[in-house]
Parts: structure tokens; C-alpha cells; sequence
């Protein structure tokens, strides 16, 4: 059992309920919770880790429910903060016909309006006694929660906690990708492990090979190119290896990287397993998450993924 810390946005995905339309031919949402690093620590929780969120929710309607639901789920939320004149953060969330998802706006809110833009304390307790601390990018794109994801990187240098980033690009969020890129590269040149989406590590470095990959980032001991229901490639302990995605019909895939995430998480806490076996375990979660709509909800235990993986010898 690892403890983990995940640090950044907790929000409501709204999803549209009508698939392959556009945000104006939408008649109805359903409200999620989500954000990618409260995906993750939901999904730890699940697979039998401790998990520490670290985020910041206005003092509304939403981020109360945000704030329960966490606490349902079993994650430790003593590093949530409430911001008492900022809103919770809403997304659209469209859906293409097959279920793949398309992130849209925020409505009428400036994207740097949002309580998880306000992010301000990162308490230094969290990280005693911690395994590994993972975040995303989106952080970086608002002053005061990039000033407290930096000071999240040096307490876990000083506590010898491991760092893994998930890019989570969502152009929305930034300005423009020439102000978000400098930032992100900085950022995950810091960390032990990365995940990138395909398409994220072709715009940020040109290069989509795990090996390639290497030569950017120094500090990496395992690093995974996710290309949605393709082959992830990943490079983990100096071990090069592809992994199929699992043959399944996806209804949501809101979710499905952050599950994997986790899994990756997970099985390097659990130690003892080669990098095939990490990955597989990782990929078998991704994929059990597109089964049911929303991001936490359809998450799977890990009785359930080694069930799957099972099944699927």
C-alpha cells in the first residue's frame, strides 16, 4: 500500500447527454465529478492505496458536493482548500458518436476566475511519510496554483517523495500552447515519471518515443505514451515495451487516462513487477473505466481489473 498525493483541479464534467452534436445542439448535461488528479486519488482509493487530494473548491453548492463525494470515496481531503468568493469550476464535456470525449468552455467564467486557480497553501505535512506525488499541468496555467504546484515539487524533493506528471493538455485552460509549453517542459523535467497523451508529447517535444522522450527528461525513470484505444509505448527501469489497448466498446473514456495513471501508481508502489505487468495492469484499468459514463463512478477496483486481466490472459 503506497500513499500518494495528487494536487490540482477537482471540478463538475458536465457531459453532454446527446453524442455526436455540438455544444449548441446539446439539450441537456449531466453533471460529473471529475478533474484529473482527483480522478486519480478516487482511483487509488479504489485500488487499495492512501490518497491525499490537494486542491481548492469555491465556497458554493458544487464544491461542497466535490468535497463530499472525495470524502466518500475514501481520499484524505486535508489539503482541500475553500475560496469564499471564487466558483467551483464546471467544464463541458461533448461526446463524439463512439464516445470519445471533446473538453469545451466554461460558460460565461473567465477559465482564471475558478477556486482551483486560486490554490494557495500546499501543507508540508502531507508529504511525510508520502510515496509519491502526482500532478497535472493545468496548474501552471494561473499564477497563484502554479506558485503552489512549485512548491508541491521542492517539499517532495525534501521528503524524498517520487514525482509523476500527467500532461493532461486541455488547451482551454491556457492563453495560447506558446505560453503553456515552456512552463509544462519545466515542470515535467522535475519529475520521475510522465505520462503523455500521443498528441502531447508530439506538440510539446516533436518526438512521440518513449526513448526519445528520454533525452528531454533526466530525471525519468518510466516514461508512457497513451494513444487513446491504440498501443501505449513506454519506457520504464531502462525496459522498452508496447502494450495493446484492450478490445472493448467504450461508452464514456472521460476518465480512462487518469485510470490509468493510477494503475501505473499503484503497481510501482506495489513493487516486485516487471514493466509488461505494470503497464498491462494500468491498461486494463483505462480501459474498465470507459464502460459506464463519468470518471470516478465507472472506476474499477482492483479485484475487478485483475479479474479482467483474467479473462483476458
Amino acid at each position: 500500500m503506497s500513499t500518494i498525493i495528487c494536487l490540482g483541479e477537482v471540478l463538475f464534467d458536465l457531459l453532454a447527454n446527446q453524442s455526436g452534436v455540438s455544444s449548441e445542439n446539446v439539450t441537456s448535461w449531466t453533471a460529473f465529478p471529475g478533474g484529473a488528479p482527483a480522478n486519480v486519488a478516487c482511483a487509488l482509493v479504489k485500488m487499495g492505496d492512501l490518497s491525499r487530494f490537494v486542491g481548492c473548491v469555491g465556497n458554493d453548492e458544487a464544491g461542497k458536493k466535490l468535497v463530499a463525494k472525495l470524502v466518500d470515496e475514501g481520499v484524505d481531503i486535508c489539503g482541500v482548500q475553500t475560496h469564499y468568493t471564487a466558483p467551483t469550476r464546471q467544464v463541458q464535456v461533448l461526446r463524439t458518436a463512439d464516445g470519445d470525449r471533446i473538453f469545451g468552455g466554461f460558460g460565461a467564467i473567465p477559465t482564471d476566475r475558478f477556486a482551483d486557480a486560486q490554490l494557495s497553501e500546499v501543507p508540508e505535512e502531507l508529504f511525510v511519510g508520502a510515496d509519491f506525488l502526482l500532478l497535472g499541468t493545468l496548474t501552471l496555467a494561473y499564477p497563484s496554483s502554479a506558485v503552489s504546484t512549485w512548491k508541491a515539487i521542492q517539499l517532495a524533493q525534501v521528503h524524498d517523495v517520487k514525482i509523476m506528471v500527467d500532461i493532461n493538455w486541455r488547451p482551454t485552460f491556457w492563453t495560447s500552447p506558446a505560453v503553456a509549453i515552456p512552463q509544462i517542459k519545466k515542470i515535467v523535467e522535475q519529475a520521475n515519471y510522465v505520462k503523455f497523451a500521443r498528441e502531447e508529447a508530439q506538440l510539446i517535444y516533436g518526438e512521440t518515443s518513449p526513448q526519445a522522450l528520454c533525452q528531454y527528461l533526466s530525471k525519468a525513470k518510466g516514461i508512457f505514451v497513451t494513444d487513446g484505444g491504440n498501443v501505449c509505448e513506454y519506457w520504464l527501469d531502462g525496459v522498452v515495451g508496447q502494450q495493446p489497448a484492450f478490445a472493448v466498446n467504450p461508452v464514456d473514456t472521460t476518465g480512462a487516462g487518469d485510470a490509468f495513471v493510477a494503475g501505473i501508481l499503484h503497481q510501482l508502489g506495489a513493487g516486485s513487477k516487471s514493466p509488461a505487468a505494470i503497464v498491462r495492469y494500468a491498461t486494463a484499468a483505462g480501459a474498465l473505466t470507459t464502460q459506464q459514463p463519468g470518471a470516478i463512478d465507472s472506476q474499477p477496483t482492483d479485484a475487478e481489473i485483475l479479474d479482467f486481466l483474467d479473462v483476458y490472459k
